[in-house]
């Protein structure tokens, strides 16, 4: 019997995205984050967890939605990025979590054409649970940017 591909689901604004769970180091409680001068726009700034410091990512910002305070619900996800053939440790900030599941038929189809230009690369393809669409994040591609210098000088290489 084939593995099945799990996807650990989480919330931003009214949307599900999902993110492969072999990048999933842990999800903690929302907490104060140290703010770097200068930063770009969708880095928070810094945690530390357990000694290790790690830039904090917020994805509202980072897909082009407007920044929220946070709720009760919100959560950062602490993850091993792969970057240009290195891994990162990075923690996302999203709305809400809510499982770890496999998605209908273990079966995703790319992002749509819909004959313009928009940026979807960051879209490993799109899923289902139900009656739900779960968007899997491409990771490596969400995180390149021309502002990725500045998030991959503060991060020492995971440990693999």
């Amino acid at each position: 019997m084939a593995d099945t591909a799990q996807y650990l689901t989480l919330g931003i604004d009214q949307e599900l995205f999902g993110i492969d769970i072999r990048n999933v180091r842990e999800i903690l409680d929302m907490r104060p984050v140290s703010k770097l001068p200068h930063a770009p726009s969708f880095l928070l700034g810094m945690i530390d967890v357990r000694g290790t410091g790690y830039p904090i990512v917020d994805l509202r910002t980072k897909l082009g939605l407007p920044r929220m305070e946070p709720t009760d619900a919100t959560r950062i996800i602490i993850l091993d990025v792969p970057v240009k053939g290195r891994t990162l440790g990075v923690g996302f900030v999203a709305d809400r979590v809510f499982e770890v599941t496999g998605l209908d038929d273990d079966h995703t189809e790319p992002a749509p054409d819909v004959g313009g230009h928009w940026q979807s690369n960051y879209i490993a393809g799109i899923g289902r649970k139900g009656e739900a669409f779960i968007v899997v994040f491409d990771l490596e591609r969400l995180m390149e940017s021309d502002d990725l210098p500045a998030l991959a000088g503060l991060v020492t290489e995971s440990a693999a």
